[in-house]
C-alpha cells in the first residue's frame, strides 16, 4: 500500500489533529518574541556624555548667571554629525565662549573634546530600562549589541545540529519537553543577568532550546498525518505562528518597557507549555516497532491501517538509507538567514516608531504567507522561491534610495515588503519540504531537519554584524543584503520542482525522483548550448 493510500484510509484532519496542532503552535508565538525582543529589550535609547554642569547640582549651582539646560549643553557637549548633542565626546572644560551667537563652526572644531569617561546619561522616556542603558554599549562599545545577537544565533544553530540527533535517539516529544521548561527557567534567568557575559550565555541556552522547539514542533505538527489537505491546514497554521508572535511582541513591549519584567512576560508562558506537553501523545511508534495499527491520531484512536500496512520489517536505524542532501538548497537557506535576521533586528535603525513598525511588519508577513500558500499551489516551489527571494532583494535595494529624513513611513513600507518576502521564501522552502521527512520518519529525521536548519543559522550568525559597516556608510548593509539575496533569488531556479508531485514512499524513491530531474534539466541545458531546441 502507498503512502497517499494508507493517509485517504485514515481519514481526514480531525478533532485530535487540531487540539494538537493548537497545543504546539502556542509555544511556537511564544518563542518568536524571544527571537526578536531584543528590538526592545537592546534598544538604543538617546544618549549624551555626563557632564558636571549638567549633572552634579554643586557643579550646577557654581555656574554663572541663571543659565538653563540648554545654555549649559552648549557649552559642556560639541555639536555631533547629526547636528545634535555629540553622543561619545565632550569638551574638556567648559566652552563659555560658545555662548556667543557668532561663534564659527571653526571654532567648535578647535575646542579640545575628550571621550564619556564619566559615563553617559540615557533618555529613558521611551525605553525604562534596556541591556544597552544597563551596561552602556554604546561609543566604542556599540559592537557588543550585534555580538549578542549573533551569539543568539549561534545558540540556535548549536541547537539545530545537537538537537535534531538526540531526538532521533530519546523521542521527539521528551526533548520538546525538556526544551520548554529550558526556555521557561534561563530566560528568567536572562532577565536577572547581572553582567554581559552572562547575559549572553543565558542567551544562547535559550537559543539552544528555541531551535529544538522549531525543529520537533514542525514535525509533530503534522505527525499524526490528516492527509493533503489537513496537512497544508497544519503546515500553515505552524507558520502563521512566527507571524503572530511578531504581532504579539509589539503590543507587550509597548506595555512592559523595562526589560526585566520584558524579559519575564515572554518566558513565563514557557512553564505553562511544560505543564501541558506531558499530555501531547508521542508522534509515532519507536524505531524499534512495527505498525500494526496506526497512531491513536486517527480519526478511528487504533484504527488498523488494513492490508499491506504491516508490511515493513523492523530495521536500525543506521541500517535505513538517508537521503542524500540538495547541494543547492542551502544557498537560499543561507540567503534567508543572512538577510532576514540582519533587517528584523534592527527595527530602530528605521526611524519613527519602533512598536507601531514592529506590529505593522507582523501583518505583512501573515498577508504575505497566506499568498504564499495560494501561489503554490498553482505556481511551484521553484518560482515562488525565487521571485520571493528577488522581490525581497528590490525592497531592501529600495531603501537606499530614500532621502536620508525622509518620513519613517516610506522606509516601513519597503521593510516591510523586504521582510515580507523573505518570510514568503522561508515559508516556500518549509511547505515544499514538507513532503521530505515522510520518507525518512525511520531513518534519522530529525538529524536531516537539523542539518537543513543549520545552513540558514550560519546566514544568521553574521547578519547582525554586517550592520556595523553602517559605520562607513549607512548604504553598505542594505547593498550587501539586496545582492546575496538575488544572488541566493537565481541558485534557487536550480531546486528541484514538487507541485503536484505524490509524496515519495521511500528514501530511494525521494532520491530517484530529484536525480530524474537533475537529469532532465542538464539535459535540457545541453540542448540550448547546441542550439537544438526540444519541440
Amino acid at each position: 500500500m502507498a503512502f497517499s493510500e494508507l493517509l485517504d484510509r485514515v481519514g481526514g484532519l480531525g478533532r485530535f489533529q487540531v487540539l494538537q496542532t493548537v497545543a504546539l503552535v502556542v509555544p511556537i508565538v511564544w518563542l518568536t518574541t524571544h527571537n526578536i525582543v531584543e528590538n526592545f529589550s537592546a534598544a538604543v535609547p538617546s544618549h549624551r556624555c555626563w557632564v558636571p554642569l549638567l549633572d552634579n547640582r554643586t557643579a550646577q549651582a557654581s555656574a554663572p548667571g541663571a543659565l538653563g539646560p540648554e545654555a549649559l549643553l552648549t557649552v559642556s557637549i560639541p555639536p555631533g554629525p547629526n547636528q545634535g548633542p555629540h553622543q561619545c565626546r565632550r569638551f574638556r572644560h567648559p566652552q563659555w565662549q560658545f555662548l556667543d551667537p557668532n561663534t564659527t563652526a571653526t571654532n567648535w572644531s578647535k575646542a579640545a573634546t575628550e571621550p564619556c569617561v564619566d559615563g553617559w546619561v540615557y533618555d529613558l522616556s521611551i525605553f525604562t530600562s534596556t541591556i544597552v542603558a544597563e551596561w552602556d554599549l554604546v561609543c566604542d562599545s556599540q559592537a557588543l549589541k550585534p555580538v549578542s545577537q549573533s551569539i543568539y544565533l549561534a545558540g540556535i544553530l548549536v541547537g539545530a545540529a545537537v538537537c535534531g540527533q538526540v531526538s532521533d535517539r530519546l523521542g521527539r516529544r521528551p526533548l520538546l519537553t525538556w526544551s520548554y521548561l529550558q526556555m521557561a527557567v534561563l530566560g528568567t534567568a536572562a532577565a536577572f543577568a547581572p553582567t554581559f557575559p552572562v547575559y549572553c550565555l543565558f542567551r544562547f541556552l535559550v537559543a539552544f532550546a528555541t531551535a529544538s522547539v522549531m525543529m520537533n514542533t514542525a514535525t509533530l505538527v503534522g505527525a499524526p498525518e490528516p492527509g493533503p489537505c489537513g496537512r497544508a491546514s497544519t503546515v500553515t497554521l505552524n507558520a502563521l505562528g512566527f507571524s503572530f508572535g511578531q504581532v504579539l511582541v509589539a503590543p507587550v513591549a509597548c506595555g512592559v518597557r523595562d526589560r526585566v519584567p520584558l524579559q519575564l512576560v515572554l518566558s513565563a508562558p514557557f512553564f505553562l507549555c511544560f505543564v501541558y506537553s506531558w499530555w501531547v501523545p508521542p508522534p509515532s511508534p519507536s524505531s524499534e516497532e512495527t505498525l500494526p495499527t496506526l497512531h491513536p491520531g486517527g480519526r478511528g484512536w487504533g484504527q488498523s491501517a488494513g492490508e499491506g500496512g504491516n508490511e515493513c520489517e523492523n530495521k536500525q536505524v543506521s541500517e535505513l538509507p538517508t537521503p542524500q542532501p540538495d547541494s543547492t538548497s542551502p544557498t537560499p537557506r543561507f540567503s534567508t538567514g543572512f538577510t532576514f535576521y540582519g533587517l528584523a533586528l534592527a527595527l530602530q535603525a528605521l526611524g519613527g516608531d519602533v512598536f507601531l513598525l514592529q506590529f505593522f511588519i507582523g501583518v505583512v508577513d501573515i498577508l504575505a504567507k497566506i499568498g504564499t500558500l495560494l501561489l503554490l499551489s498553482h505556481l511551484g516551489y521553484r518560482p515562488v522561491q525565487a521571485a520571493s527571494l528577488v522581490l525581497a532583494r528590490l525592497c531592501i535595494l529600495a531603501n537606499m534610495l530614500v532621502p536620508h529624513g525622509a518620513s519613517w513611513p516610506s522606509l516601513t513600507h519597503c521593510a516591510s515588503l523586504g521582510r515580507a518576502g523573505l518570510g514568503q521564501s522561508e515559508r516556500s522552502r518549509l511547505w515544499a519540504g514538507r513532503a521530505a521527512p515522510h520518507w525518512c520518519v525511520c531513518a534519522g529525521r530529525m538529524t536531516a531537519v537539523g542539518l537543513g536548519q543549520v545552513a540558514g543559522r550560519m546566514g544568521g550568525i553574521p547578519g547582525p554584524l554586517v550592520r556595523l559597516l553602517a559605520v562607513q556608510s549607512p548604504s553598505l548593509p542594505l547593498l550587501l543584503y539586496g545582492l546575496v539575496s538575488v544572488l541566493s533569488g537565481l541558485a534557487a531556479l536550480l531546486l528541484p520542482e514538487t507541485q503536484n508531485l505524490p509524496l515519495p514512499d521511500t528514501i530511494q524513491d525521494g532520491e530517484a525522483e530529484a536525480q530524474r530531474q537533475i537529469g532532465s534539466a542538464q539535459t535540457h541545458r545541453a540542448h540550448l548550448w547546441e542550439g537544438e531546441f526540444p519541440g
